[in-house]
């Protein structure tokens, strides 16, 4: 009995965990959708699993060692009706889930634009060891371990990685993403409304991949514009050498900004990093000293 009370516990947390800044609690369109594949996904399962599970108990119940009255045939025999009942059911489930998560997969595409309210924000997204960088090109400013966007606004998102392969993954915001080096993959996605949200690396990196977190802030526009002015007026500028300092290795590492970026710095991090350190790369200039990540 102790065993079932501790096993409902866990349950129950494990449930109240997901449904709080988790998948369940979806602040955006595109994780609001794919909570909806998740549950319609389970619902087409547990029409098979449910039914499968009340046999099991009523033909374990009745032919109990017990009941006289069970009839137990000892002739082996082929029953056609049976064998039909019991492989048509889990094909045509099995066509049915397949069709319902292919659909959702395709509208889901990571690349599709998100139709809003104002033109997308466009933010290139680097992991490095073991925290994230945060590039607003357009706007010329930068963020550690922490990403602030206006609310109802979709975000652009290019991605690559400094350093291991890591995954981007906000819960709330949905669409869990790859970054790798010398590669760029692409993301959109949308808060709806304002608030913060836990985002995180979903792909083990090292020994500081525990703490590889930020924050996403979703901001009304105009509150995203005074961060934007507090910003280009407090904190360093991201240079070569600024980005050397930052590409080094380091655990919990607190949000940080830059005021000012160099031009291109994301497509140069991207030509460094298939290059290799100390070579040239494509726009001749050499790569700053980076380090890999251990094990």
């Amino acid at each position: 009995m102790r065993y079932a009370v501790l096993a409902l516990v866990l349950v129950a947390t494990l449930t109240l965990g997901a449904c709080s800044q988790g998948i369940l609690d979806p602040q955006g369109p595109i994780a609001s959708a794919q909570r909806l594949l998740l549950i319609n996904s389970t619902a087409i399962m547990l029409v098979v699993v449910i039914p499968v599970i009340v046999a099991t108990l009523v033909f374990s119940w009745w032919y109990r060692s017990s009941n006289t009255r069970a009839i137990r045939s000892t002739d082996d025999s082929y029953e056609g009706r049976l064998e039909f009942v019991v492989w048509s059911i889990p094909a045509l489930t099995v066509i049915l889930l397949g069709g319902v998560i292919w659909i959702g997969s395709q509208q889901l595409d990571p690349r599709a634009p998100i139709p809003g309210k104002s033109e997308p924000l466009r933010v290139d997204v680097v992991a490095l060891d073991w925290k994230w960088l945060f590039i607003y090109p357009d706007q010329g400013v930068a963020a550690v371990n922490q990403l602030v966007i206006p609310a109802e606004t979709p975000v652009k998102f290019r991605l690559t990685s400094a350093t291991v392969m890591n995954s981007f993954f906000v819960p709330q915001l949905g669409s869990q993403i790859y970054t790798m080096g010398g590669m760029i993959t692409h993301l959109n996605l949308l808060a709806d409304r304002p608030g913060e949200f836990t985002g995180f690396s979903a792909n083990f990196s090292g020994a500081g991949f525990a703490e590889m977190r930020f924050i996403v802030k979703s901001v009304p526009a105009g509150d995203f514009n005074a961060w934007l002015e507090q910003v280009r007026g407090t904190g360093s500028a991201l240079d070569d050498a600024g980005y050397a300092e930052l590409a080094k290795p380091s655990k919990a590492v607190p949000p940080t900004t830059y005021r000012s970026v160099e031009p291109k710095l994301f497509e140069r991090i991207i030509d460094w990093t298939v290059t290799g350190p100390g070579k040239p790369g494509a726009g001749g200039a050499s790569r700053p000293p980076l380090h890999q990540a251990g094990g």
